[in-house]
């Protein structure tokens, strides 16, 4: 696996990765993180795709010259989330390939922000997921060394906020 820097022009790859996802969910019957309808049909979801992909830090991580997991990385939160007082890397976007499933690559890509904010001085890394359903996507992030910081809303969307401490 490598992983090379990304730009806008990766915003479909990362659509249709976050469509596959859903169909994922939807098809296991885990519709509450985000409903069961393609994030490509919703002009909302794909304009915020295309701002992530214009506005942050890509990481595309690639298997064979394919793309397997993308990240997107920012110097601070989304606006949904309190900004801190110290420096910190933010993983606003966080997907795999579900071919690629179970692979490791989420790992790879989160271990890439660790380096990455250890490289820029920032002793903080966070990220926010869907703290919904059974718990399985909290358990994962808490499985690569983050430790939720608290719940919060968006709507009522329920999320988790986690960090950990890269120092």
């Amino acid at each position: 696996m490598q992983i090379r820097e990304g730009g806008p022009d990766d915003a479909p790859v990362m659509m249709a990765m976050l469509d596959g996802a859903v169909a994922w969910l939807a098809a296991n019957g885990r519709t509450g993180q985000w409903g069961g309808d393609p994030w490509s049909d919703d002009p909302r979801r794909v304009e915020r795709i295309a701002g992530i992909a214009r506005d942050d830090e890509i990481r595309v991580a690639e298997v064979d010259g394919h793309p397997a997991g993308v990240m997107a990385v920012a110097p601070g939160p989304p606006p949904y989330v309190d900004p801190v007082e110290e420096p910190e890397l933010y993983i606003t976007l966080l997907v795999t390939d579900r071919a690629f499933a179970g692979h490791g690559v989420g790992s790879a890509l989160i271990a890439k922000a660790r380096d990455e904010a250890r490289a820029n001085g920032a002793g903080l890394l966070r990220v926010d997921c869907y703290g919904g359903g059974d718990g399985r996507l909290v358990e994962y992030y808490r499985r690569n060394g983050f430790e939720v910081v608290r719940p919060f809303t968006v709507g009522e969307w329920p999320g988790r906020l986690l960090s950990q401490r890269v120092d």
